[in-house]
C-alpha cells in the first residue's frame, strides 16, 4: 500500500464569484497594451501579386468606385493625373509573348565528360537516383513551381549567386541545370555569366569559346550562334565569353534586355539558368538581378555570415523573388535521408 504526498488543491470557483482576470487581461492592464492599436492598412494593395492570394472585389456600383491609388499616394508625394491614368508595366519591354520561340536550339552536341563530373562530386545524369540528386530535385520543384505560378518569361529566368566565393554557387548552378535538364519536355540553357572567373564550360569538360558577353558587346551578332549543346538531353551551355572590363555597363544597357528576351519569349518550356559572380565581390550579379524573375542565394553552413547574406539580400533586392539555398550541411531537422530509402549511404 503506497500512501501520495498530500498536495493542496485550490477548489473551483463559486457561481457568485467574480471572475478571475486571465493572464492576458492582467498583462494588457501592466503594461498599457489596451493603447496599441493595428497600423492602417489600404483597401487595396497596388500590386498584381495581390491577385494571388484573393480575388479582386468587385464594386457594385462602378460610377462611385474609388479611383485606384498608387504606392506614391501612401507616402506623401503627389502624383500628376498622367501618372495616375498609366497602368502598371511590368519591367520586360513587351508582354505579349508570340506563338512560338524567337530562338530555337540548333546544332551538334558535345560530350560532357561524365568521370570529370562524378570527380567534382556533381550529379552524374547517367547514374540513376542518388542522394544529391534527390536534394535538387527539391529545389528545382520550388522554382518551377514560382514560374508556373508567375507564368511569365521573366519568370523562367533564375540567377545562382552567394554572398562570397567558395560557398559553392557554381556547384549548385551546375547540379540544378543537370537535374532541371531531367524534366521531360524542358529545355535548360545554362549561361556562365561569371565573366571574371568562367568555370562553366570547364567543369563539363567542354572547350569555351565566344560567349554571352560578345553578343552583349557586339549588336551585330545572333546569340543563338554561340550556344553549344550537350550530349545531355535537354541541356544547353552558353560560354562567358571574352572579358571586356566593362561587363556591369554592358549587362545594364539595353542589348542585354533584347538578348533575353529573344531567348525566353515564345518558349515556355526554357528555363534560363545564370551562375554569376559573388554578390558581394563583383557588381555583374546585381545588374543580372535586375533581368531575372528568381534568384537563388546560396549559402555554405558554418562560413556563410548573417551579416553577409543581409548585404547580398539588399544588392539583389531588384529580383522580385529570392530564395535562399542552405550548401554543404549534414544536419536535417527533420531527419530526412533520401538515400537511406533508395540504398545509399547511411
Amino acid at each position: 500500500m503506497s500512501v501520495n504526498k498530500p498536495t493542496n488543491i485550490t477548489p473551483p470557483e463559486k457561481a457568485g464569484d467574480a471572475k478571475r482576470p486571465s493572464l492576458l487581461e492582467r498583462a494588457s492592464g501592466a503594461f498599457g497594451l489596451d493603447k496599441l492599436k493595428p497600423a492602417a492598412v489600404p483597401s487595396k494593395l497596388e500590386s498584381d501579386k495581390a491577385k494571388k492570394f484573393a480575388p479582386q472585389r468587385r464594386s457594385e456600383d462602378a460610377a462611385h468606385a474609388a479611383p485606384k491609388r498608387r504606392a506614391s499616394d501612401w507616402i506623401g508625394e503627389p502624383v500628376s493625373p498622367d501618372q495616375e491614368a498609366a497602368p502598371h508595366t511590368h519591367p520586360s519591354p513587351t508582354s505579349r509573348e508570340p506563338a512560338g520561340p524567337a530562338v530555337t536550339f540548333t546544332g551538334p552536341r558535345r560530350e560532357v565528360v561524365r568521370s570529370l563530373l562524378r570527380e567534382q562530386g556533381l550529379i552524374d545524369p547517367d547514374g540513376g537516383a542518388s542522394t544529391l540528386l534527390e536534394e535538387f530535385r527539391i529545389v528545382k520543384r520550388q522554382i518551377l513551381a514560382s514560374a508556373k505560378a508567375d507564368g511569365s518569361a521573366h519568370s523562367r529566368r533564375v540567377l545562382v549567386c552567394s554572398p562570397h566565393v567558395n560557398e559553392g554557387k557554381t556547384f549548385c548552378t551546375l547540379n540544378l541545370a543537370i537535374a532541371m535538364a531531367g524534366e521531360r519536355d524542358l529545355e535548360v540553357l545554362l549561361i556562365d555569366a561569371d565573366f571574371g572567373k568562367p568555370s562553366i564550360m570547364n567543369k563539363l569538360g567542354l572547350e569555351a569559346g565566344r560567349g554571352f558577353m560578345d553578343v552583349l558587346a557586339d549588336t551585330e551578332t545572333h546569340v543563338e550562334d554561340f550556344i553549344v549543346g550537350t550530349d545531355i538531353p535537354g541541356l544547353w551551355v552558353l560560354p562567358a565569353g571574352e572579358r571586356t572590363g566593362r561587363d556591369s555597363e554592358y549587362l545594364a544597357s539595353e542589348r542585354t534586355w533584347e538578348v533575353l528576351n529573344r531567348l525566353t519569349r515564345g518558349a515556355p518550356n526554357r528555363i534560363l539558368i545564370f551562375d554569376s559572380p559573388p554578390a558581394l565581390a563583383a557588381t555583374p550579379a546585381a545588374e543580372l538581378a535586375k533581368h531575372v524573375g528568381q534568384a537563388l542565394l546560396v549559402a555554405r553552413a558554418d562560413m556563410t555570415g548573417r551579416a553577409a547574406l543581409e548585404d547580398a539580400v539588399d544588392l539583389l533586392s531588384a529580383c522580385p523573388d529570392i530564395k535562399l539555398l542552405l550548401n554543404d550541411s549534414t544536419f536535417s531537422p527533420s531527419g530526412r535521408k533520401f538515400g537511406s530509402y533508395y540504398g545509399y549511404g547511411d
